[in-house]
């Protein structure tokens, strides 16, 4: 009997993703949903499933930028509060749907947590984790369609729970400090009928170094902006049932 649960324990050390996966970089870390991997695109860190159905049903973006005047848990809180307006990417008025904005302790570091509706994407909703942490602002964005909310909000509640902020010596890969970490910047490879994100992906973690950009992907790479997020199209394809 022990000799067949000591076979049936190292047989689980080979199935691939099978559970969670740490992600870290220079200022954060937190646990992965099985399957997930991340990649940064430039100055900011974008996590996704590698399912080709569920990459297009929720999206995370990481970013940080040197502290300035406006980076203090105050601010971003009286921000996060009010609904955004922006313009899309076709020219459309948009405003969001803030549901709440709240401060809260995660691992022993207070963060402002906000959910908004349609903040960055018509049909998407976006909950926003933002923090300071010495010399750096920091802000985590968990992105997902509104029709698939539920599907993922244990593994979103799971990741939160796990999020840790540090500064780790040295360079790392963040806005200057004029830049707003608030602020959407939402680039011509976003449409409102969706986020088309780029194929390539990266292990979980690893340096601040962006990845090489192949001529042939790179009209498919997103770049989000500093709050980046969502990671739907309009018209969701249903789960195949099994």
């Amino acid at each position: 009997m022990k000799r067949l649960a000591v076979l049936f324990l190292g047989a689980l050390a080979f199935v691939p993703n099978a559970f969670a996966t740490k992600f870290a970089n220079q200022f954060t870390e937190f646990e992965l949903p099985p399957g997930w991997t991340c990649n940064l695109e430039v100055a900011e860190w974008v996590c996704q499933s590698t399912d080709p159905v569920k990459k297009k049903e929720a999206i995370i973006v990481l970013a940080a930028k040197l502290k300035g005047d406006q980076d203090s848990l105050d601010q971003y809180l009286t921000y996060l509060k009010a609904a955004k307006t922006f313009t899309s990417v076709t020219g459309k008025a948009m405003k969001s749907e803030p549901k709440y904005a709240k401060t809260v302790n995660v691992n022993g570091h207070p963060w402002v947590d906000a959910l908004h509706l349609e903040s960055e994407i018509p049909g998407f909703f976006t909950r926003y984790f933002a923090t300071v942490k010495d010399d750096i602002g920091v802000l985590v964005t968990y992105s997902v369609a509104k029709s698939k909310y539920q599907d993922y909000l244990k593994e979103f509640e799971n990741m939160t729970n796990t999020l840790k902020v540090f500064r780790k010596a040295g360079g790392i890969n963040v806005q200057a400090k004029s830049a707003d970490l608030l602020k959407p910047e939402i680039p011509s490879t976003i449409t409102d009928n969706g986020v088309f994100a780029g194929t390539q992906v990266n292990p979980a973690g690893g340096g601040d170094t962006p990845a090489p950009r192949p001529k042939a992907q790179s009209n498919d790479l997103m770049l989000y902006g500093l709050i980046g997020a969502g990671a739907v199209a309009f018209f969701i394809i249903k789960k195949k049932k099994r």
